[in-house]
């Protein structure tokens, strides 16, 4: 059986080849980390997207019930009607009146935070998306090192990784 053997080019203990590789799987693993808050940033906000317009179709539908209540209660009074059953509906418009005001604001106000939250997750998830970005640039400079063998891309690539990792970091702050 025939031997293999492998030849390596250039210096074999290259203490600053060993450094930018670990360099580079630290950008690795934090972009992995700042990628994944990202998705779940991404997904906080669709969720609370679609509280608010399922807040907004309620607070519509109470709006429609509300003017239905008005015009019945206008009918009654352009028909001048009297007597017992035009009493007992003027009663039930008021108290579904009451009701469907009440829960107006109430659903309005939700549909409001809701609104608010998804607007915060999206300036969150778009800071993760730039330090995202700068943490890719930093790990692919960091890697050029083993093509060109200058230490320029590697001091490059710190640079871009700690400028992404500070603005992924700033969308914790807000």
């Amino acid at each position: 059986m025939a031997e293999l053997e492998i030849h390596h080019e250039g210096n074999e203990s290259d203490p600053t080849g060993k450094t930018v590789g670990v360099l580079a799987a630290v950008l690795a693993v934090l972009l992995a980390v700042v990628t994944i808050e990202a998705h779940r940033t991404h997904t906080a906000a669709i969720m609370h997207k679609s509280t608010a317009n399922d807040q907004w179709s309620y607070y519509q539908a109470n709006s429609i019930k509300l003017h239905t209540v008005e015009i019945g209660e206008s009918l009654l009074a352009v028909v001048d009607a009297k007597g017992e059953a035009a009493e007992k509906a003027r009663g039930r418009f008021a108290e579904q009146r009451k009701k469907y005001e009440a829960q107006k604001d109430d659903q309005q106000e939700k549909a409001k935070q809701s609104d608010e939250a998804a607007e915060g997750d999206e300036h969150r998830a778009l800071r993760y998306d730039v330090g995202e970005g700068l943490l890719e640039i930093g790990l692919v400079l960091s890697s050029l090192y083993f093509i060109s063998r200058k230490k320029m891309f590697p001091v490059m690539g710190v640079l871009a990784g700690v400028v992404g990792l500070a603005i992924a970091i700033s969308g914790v702050m807000i």
